[in-house]
């Protein structure tokens, strides 16, 4: 039996690349979309779920998903605040893993950050390192993380004006960053997507860390 798949931040940078390479490979009509407004791109035979936040539990319980794949991300300047910040990178999160665990997912693959960590000094890595923590508390049966470095890829309606400089500066920085400084190079979102959809045919049951370096290996 094909597994059910669930991506959560389907309209963000990774998860629209996801989206598009599942669809490509014809895994589209086993695959769900929960989005918390209307999302009009072409996601071929994918059920698309719009639903505000306080209703995702309630419907990831009802799609029963076998695997979960969350792209949820925000900035403090689209955020508005570092609490508002929280509560899209850590709280719901961490919601969607509760949820998720709750309706019997087996497999939780979620797009975190390089140097995460709930001890970090960095408000940021902080609350990265926070909702890793939420997802392990779960136990699910295999738990994925990826920790990229600098994203690079093309957003719709996100004028980032602080990463595009970077991402223009990557080039040069990246070439200097080596040995453990890898992990801050930039990396293609869809080198990203591409690594989530090879761990989605991974069966061993354990918690994983993907660095830039495991991403690189996967595609």
């Amino acid at each position: 039996m094909a597994k059910k798949i669930l991506i959560v931040g389907a309209t963000g940078l990774i998860g629209g690349l996801l989206t598009r390479k599942l669809v490509d490979q014809g895994a589209d009509k086993h695959m769900h979309l929960l989005v918390r407004r209307p999302h009009r791109k072409d996601v071929g035979k994918a059920k698309i779920h719009v639903q505000l936040q306080e209703n995702w539990p309630k419907t990831i319980a009802g799609i029963k998903p076998d695997i979960v794949i969350s792209c949820l991300g925000s900035t403090m300047k689209k955020a508005g605040s570092q609490e508002e910040f929280a509560e899209v990178d850590r709280d719901l999160v961490g919601a969607v893993a509760a949820a998720a665990k709750a309706a019997g997912a087996r497999q939780f693959i979620t797009v975190s950050s390089a140097m995460a960590d709930s001890g970090a000094s960095s408000f940021y890595l902080k609350v990265k390192g926070e909702a890793e923590d939420l997802l392990r508390a779960q136990n699910f049966d295999r738990l994925d993380i990826i920790r990229p470095g600098l994203l690079r890829g093309e957003r719709e309606g996100d004028n980032r004006v602080a990463e595009s400089l970077a991402i223009a500066a990557s080039p040069i920085m990246d070439l200097l960053l080596q040995g453990k400084l890898r992990r801050y190079r930039s990396i293609l979102a869809s080198d990203v997507a591409a690594a989530i959809v090879v761990l989605m045919a991974e069966s061993e049951p354990g918690e994983f860390i993907h660095g830039n370096d495991d991403v690189w290996t996967m595609v």
